[in-house]
This record gives structure tokens, sequence and C-alpha cells, in this order.
């Protein structure tokens, strides 16, 4: 046979599409060329598979080979390609001479022994061709625990391409046989225990505040002297959100697939995802980017969870002001000029800060050495649009004797029983909007139209502070959104004043502690 046929997987982002896979061998100069846009990984692989096939006992002949990735308008991208080129060209050998290959999806890197190496991505590619209604997927013996988590597919596997041949053979003209998938990695041990918010030493109105993130989806932002309890407050607030759905794991794990950070065990469920980035982190590892290969950033691996921003000050500007669009559209999009790929940023930020650069500048005996100018200019490091978009501002103070000597707080069970009972009324007032189950979600012009327009007795207080120029429009309706939530987590059918005046002061209140 000259024209040999199989699939690959290329992806943009998180999202896959079949590429058609076509080898052709004729008489002529020996070469081995890759079209369809490759990139310096994917053209590299004829190198790679003569190596591999020169090892293996069936070297590749000396003649002209073309190899089309189709469609070539879509730029192919890593070393996944190497198996379905093979298999191809292999085909052309009669080396493969089952039929079944063309339908099948092959992914993996060949190596120069022959061995079929882990690749990035197998999770999204996966879910790609079971979604085009591909029903046998291969992959290797690495990547097999992260592809079986693909319901609707069969997944194969071998450690070589002699094996993979040997398999083919048994095959004959028929569908392949079942694999035996490798063994799971033995049990590295116990689990390190989940924190609790029992550990938080007093604190209740920023723990009330963390009620109030989790219940409702809102941002949150604590400022307080160092040891107050900031990171542990912002730690646990995932042991307060509903544990991940079938739906929510799959995509963390593609995210975290394609970023290379998968574990070698990966699991469904679980707590979401918790990511506390460096201060010195760059715009690119934020929001994703890279020169070739695009790679989600960290707001993006915080999707379905908490993104951690502490001491926020010390990060720089330009990272900060990337973050106000993701805030909005739950989505982050990298431009470059041959593509632009779209990554979910569906995240919860909390941000902590100290309030001045010795940290001592907020509570009774605390001697702080910053100057009045020192302490605005370190604080204005965070650009008003983006606290704008911070729906919970809290002023944590620092610990006392009596707040250490009280009894314990309620754990994280007891305050996530009633995050998940505020919650679900929240999915069944919302019901109606597709993609809205959150008080935080909803848009601003539905709150403020009938039916859901609260009485001026209720909203006199931000209506005043509207008219003032203390609140923006968007600051009103996050209120609004917040006052829901305080309803919601109280049983109660709609917000009151009171709710109101909670919601604006936990707005305000590090306004009115500076």
């Amino acid at each position: 046979m000259t024209l040999g046929r199989t699939r690959g997987i290329a992806l943009t982002g998180i999202d896959g599409a079949i590429v058609e896979v076509e080898a052709f061998m004729a008489d002529g100069l020996p070469a081995f060329q890759v079209s369809g846009l490759p990139d310096a990984a994917c053209a590299q692989s004829p190198q790679r598979i003569k190596a591999a096939c020169a090892v293996g006992g069936y070297a590749v002949p000396l003649k002209r080979i073309t190899v089309n990735l189709s469609p070539a308008s879509l730029p192919k991208t890593g070393s996944g390609f190497d198996l379905p080129i093979a298999v191809a060209l292999l085909q052309t050998m009669d080396r493969v001479k089952a039929p079944a290959a063309h339908r099948v999806v092959h992914i993996g890197e060949v190596g120069l022994d022959g061995s079929i190496r882990a690749v990035r991505g197998i999770l999204p590619a996966v879910l790609a061709a079971r979604d085009a209604g591909v029903g046998d997927v291969w992959v290797p013996e690495a990547n097999a625990a992260e592809a079986a988590l693909v319901d609707g597919v069969r997944i194969h596997c071998a450690p070589t391409l002699s094996d993979l041949i040997a398999r083919y053979e048994m095959a004959g003209g028929g569908a392949l046989p079942d694999s035996p998938l490798p063994a799971a990695p033995p049990d590295a041990g116990p689990a390190a225990s989940r924190p609790d918010l029992a550990e938080v030493a007093g604190q209740p109105e920023a723990r009330f505040a963390l009620e109030l993130a989790a219940a409702g989806g809102h941002h949150l932002f604590f400022m307080g002297p160092p040891g107050a309890g900031k990171t542990m407050l912002a730690e646990r607030l995932v042991t307060l959100l509903p544990e991940l759905s079938l739906a929510q794991s799959l995509d963390v794990l593609a995210i975290r697939s394609v970023a290379g950070r998968m574990d070698s065990s990966p699991t469904l469920g679980g707590l979401p995802p918790f990511v506390a980035p460096h201060h010195s982190a760059s715009t690119a590892a934020m929001v994703g980017g890279g020169s070739g290969l695009v790679r989600p950033g960290a707001i993006s691996e915080a999707h379905h969870g908490v993104l951690f921003l502490d001491e926020v000050p010390e990060f720089r500007s330009s990272v900060l002001q990337a973050l106000r669009q993701p805030l909005e559209s739950g989505e982050v999009v990298v431009a470059r000029a041959t593509q632009s790929v779209r990554f979910p940023a569906r995240f919860q930020l909390v941000m902590a800060a100290n309030p001045c650069p010795c940290g001592q500048g907020s509570g009774k005996g605390l001697a702080c050495t910053c100057t009045p100018l020192r302490r605005r200019a370190y604080v204005g490091r965070i650009s008003g649009p983006l606290l704008d978009r911070v729906d919970l501002q809290v002023a944590v103070q620092a610990v006392t004797r009596a707040s250490l000597a009280a009894d314990r707080g309620e754990d994280s069970a007891t305050v996530a029983a009633r995050v998940a009972e505020a919650r679900a009324v929240q999915a069944a007032r919302w019901s109606a909007l597709p993609g809205v189950a959150l008080n935080a979600q909803v848009s601003g012009a539905l709150l403020r139209r009938a039916p859901w327009r609260l009485p001026t007795s209720a909203t006199g207080l931000i209506d005043r502070a509207l008219d003032r120029g203390a609140l923006t429009l968007r600051g009103y309706d996050r209120v609004i959104r917040v006052a829901w939530t305080c309803a919601d987590l109280r049983g109660a059918p709609a917000p009151t004043a009171e709710d109101i005046g909670t919601a604006l002061s936990l707005r305000q209140q590090l306004q009115a502690s500076a």
C-alpha cells in the first residue's frame, strides 16, 4: 500500500479537532516531509519515527514520503502527532494492515528506541475524539489513567511501536481487541487532612464575609496586619464550596492536562482548585500565553475554584489590570498573530494585603513606621477599577488574647451545609437564566427590573450613596447581589434594608478604616 490514513487531535486551548493524517510513499529522491502547518516539534517527527522504525527492525525505505495533516489550515502543535504519523507510515509499508486504523485516533510521542511516550493534553484530546463520534483512541501507557476518565470511548495503549503493530496484527480486518490498561500506581499514603474553618481564631466578621462569598460566589478582599489570619481564611474558602461535579471536574482536569500539571492518578470530584501564584508572577503566567504553544495561566487553573493573591500590592500593576476582563466575562482570550486561544476562567478572586509596607498600620498598640503618603501609595497600587469588582472588602483586626480564649468557631462542614442550602435556593430562583446559578452571576440590569427590583424602602441607603458618587453603578449592583445572598442565608424571600446595610458595610469597610 502506498497510501496510509489514520487520525490525530489538534488542540487549541482545551478545545480539540479531529485531524486526518495521510501518508503517501512514492519513488523519487529520499525525503520525508510533513505538511499542514506543523510547529517545530511536529515537523521533527520524521527524525524520531525513522530512528524508532530502524530500532524495531522495519526500516523506512529510501523513498519520497509525504505526510499531510488535514485540515491543512489548522495549526498543529506538539509531539503528540508522532504516533498517528508513524501508524499512517507503517500502513504504506504494509506493517499495519488493519482497516480499523483508519477510524482510530492515535496520540503520543515516539522515542528513538520505539517507545510511546506521554504527552500533554490527553484528556481534552480524548474528549474531543468522543464528541466527534470516535470509538477507539490509542494513548501512551503513562496517560492511560487520564484517558480512562472519559466515558463512551475505548482506550488502547502499548509501550512500544512493535507492541502496537502486534495488536493490529491480532485485529486483522476487524476491530481492535480491548487493551489491558496499566495498573494504577500504589497509593502514596494517607492524604493530607483538609484545612478547617474551626482552626481560625476569632475573626467573626471575616468568617461571615467568607460564608457570604462561598454562598453567592462573590469576590473578597481581606486587609489587616500580619498574623491576623487572612491567608488561613482564604485557604478555607474551598472547604465551604460544594465539591466539583462531573462536568466541572473534567473542565478542571482538562486545563491541568494542557498545563502539564496532571496528577499520576487523577480522580473526578473533590474540592475545587485553590491557586495561589507568587507575587512575582508575570502577566503570561497569570492569564496564559507563552511563545509557541499557548498554555493556560493561573486564572484558568483556578477555574471553578479560588484564585488567591496574597500581598496583592506587591503584584505588578499590569498583572492586576489583566484580571479585570476575565472577572467580568469568565474567560480569557490569548491573541496571537495566527490564532486566538480561549481558556475558561470562572473563578472566585480572594485578595489579601497588609495596611502598609511595614504591616503595622492598623489596630491598637501597633507601632507603624510608615508615613501617611507611603501608606496611601502602598494601598494605591491596587487600582480602583479592580477594587470596584470586588464585592466584599473586609478589615481584619489583629488577634487578641480574648479571641484565643473564646470557644472555637463553627467548622467547615457546618458552614458548608448552610452554603449548600443557599446555593440550592439561588439555583432554583435563576433556573430560567442559562448559565446562571449564583447571585454573583446575575446581571445587574435584571436585578433593577421587575419582578426582582427591590422597593425604595430597602434600597434607600445605596440610592443616596449612588447620588453622592460614593458608589458606582457596578458597585450598586454588587451590593444588591450580596444583599440577596444575605437573605438566602437567612432563609428570607427577599433582601431587606438591613441586608442592604450589611452588604454596603462589608463593601466600604476599608474606606471607613482608611
